[in-house]
């Protein structure tokens, strides 16, 4: 477990909490530091890493952001479901303003998830008000369904998601050949519900179950509504970061 940074109560708390979830992500964690501390730059802020019991190095990385946040205006944490320090992990998540869930095996992460509780405190969290937000398995958590590869090296319906946004989720839509004909195969045949799927760089924006538009960071990324019979509909973006 790496050892928390010791905070000064009487200090003024960060602008903003970001919760990262990890489970064997050590090949994207250096990029994922470095796009959020640059979009968090001149704000006070708390990035908190919860490390999912990754087995690729992930953790040592994670050990390695802690002596490079600026001591002077954030707060280095993070919340290991396997290595347990005895901190509540729900009054650690429900601290935050914002919490990140990676990639990794969606089902796997799930589990793990519904052992600790994370899967309710998530509710709770969500019924709070806290943005959720992720990318991969961290964005089809949210839904009923969704397409995953957490099960062979092939792609299966989840089947059980935290069911939080209705209808079934596809990342990947544009940079794995297989995602479409597998998707559309599966809504066609009923066996997934329609849903999203949505482009890397780009990711459907929720206000509670109400999909109110598109955020992108790359300009031909997009987001789609997967329907029966072969469809997939643009949704219209909203904003360009």
């Amino acid at each position: 477990m790496a050892r928390p940074v010791p905070v000064d109560q009487a200090a003024p708390q960060p602008e903003v909490s970001v919760v990262v979830t990890v489970y064997d992500e050590v090949g994207s964690l250096e990029e994922l530091y470095r796009r959020t501390t640059a979009a968090l730059d001149g704000r006070d802020y708390e990035l908190i890493f919860v490390d999912d019991g990754s087995s690729d190095g992930s953790f040592e990385a994670i050990e390695q952001f802690h002596a490079t946040l600026p001591s002077d205006r954030a707060v280095a944490s993070d919340l290991a479901l396997f290595r347990m320090d005895g901190r509540d992990p729900r009054e650690v998540l429900l601290e935050q303003d914002v919490i990140y869930v990676g990639g990794g095996s969606t089902a796997n992460m799930l589990a793990v998830w519904r052992v600790h509780g994370v899967d309710r405190v998530m509710a709770e969290a969500w019924e709070r008000g806290i943005v959720l937000t992720g990318a991969s398995a961290g964005a089809i958590c949210w839904f009923e369904d969704g397409v995953t590869d957490s099960f062979r090296p092939a792609l299966d319906p989840l089947g059980d998601g935290l069911g939080f946004l209705p209808g079934s989720f596809c990342p990947h839509w544009d940079s794995e050949v297989l995602r479409k004909p597998v998707y559309h195969g599966l809504v066609d045949s009923g066996r997934i519900t329609p849903g999203l799927a949505a482009d890397d760089f780009a990711g459907p924006v929720f206000e509670g179950t109400e999909l109110i538009g598109v955020v992108s960071s790359r300009p031909d990324a997009g987001v789609y509504r997967v329907l029966p019979g072969g469809r997939a509909d643009p949704v219209r973006p909203t904003r360009s970061p």
